[in-house]
């Protein structure tokens, strides 16, 4: 089976601003009997943002939005500009996404799910309350949850493992990261090049399967 691997990272404004890219993409896979294979990236340990690193993200979300039309809600803006405390964590969120995997959720809804609460409504995703009304949101049962959420606790440091072992083996650096896998070999997909121009990507993925 011809696969995808997706790298990503919850809490990587890139990765959000790829979701309509990347909609198309898990589209395209499902009509052609493809796999998405997600792979997460541990990309920030859980820690408070510093008022210079907030500035930092509010600038390269201006620059994320100018370039792939993504919507960065005024809650979500006004949250990292306050002067209240704001923690950032991608371990939970990914630790979320592998539970909803095993409660029978597509990991990619789970993820949307997070980023559109995360980056368009405000919600402190670094929280297990959060995740939980989003799995409940989902249809995903709290005591169906709190069993997966334990489950991947322990799961979690294999997958960032395994994750990072294949980032090394690849070459992959930053999140997004895109790769094909067919009986030709490797493909990197150049996804950046279609920021803002979900027609022209279609076209492109389109053509994966001549």
């Amino acid at each position: 089976m011809n696969k995808i691997h997706y790298f990503y990272d919850p809490m990587c404004g890139w990765c959000y601003g790829a979701t309509t890219l990347i909609s198309a993409l898990n589209n395209f896979a499902a009509e052609n009997n493809w796999q998405v294979v997600m792979h997460p990236g541990g990309m920030i340990g859980r820690r408070p943002m510093e008022n210079g690193f907030r500035q930092h993200i509010l600038s390269a979300d201006e620059h994320i939005a100018s370039l792939t039309e993504a919507e960065f809600g005024e809650n979500y803006r006004a949250r990292v500009a306050s002067s209240q405390p704001l923690i950032l964590d991608s371990m939970l969120p990914t630790q979320a996404i592998l539970a909803a995997k095993t409660c029978g959720k597509d990991e990619f809804t789970m993820l949307k799910a997070i980023q559109s609460a995360h980056y368009q409504q405000g919600l402190d995703v670094s929280e297990e309350a959060t995740l939980q009304q989003i799995a409940k949101d989902l249809g995903i049962a709290d005591s169906d949850w709190q069993n997966a959420m334990q489950d991947a606790a322990a799961q979690l440091r294999y997958e960032l493992q395994h994750s990072h072992q294949q980032m090394s083996q690849l070459g992959v650096q930053g999140f997004p990261t895109l790769i094909m896998e067919t009986d030709k070999g490797l493909q990197r997909l150049p996804h950046s090049q279609f920021y803002g121009k979900p027609a022209d990507w279609q076209n492109y993925l389109n053509k994966l399967s001549d």
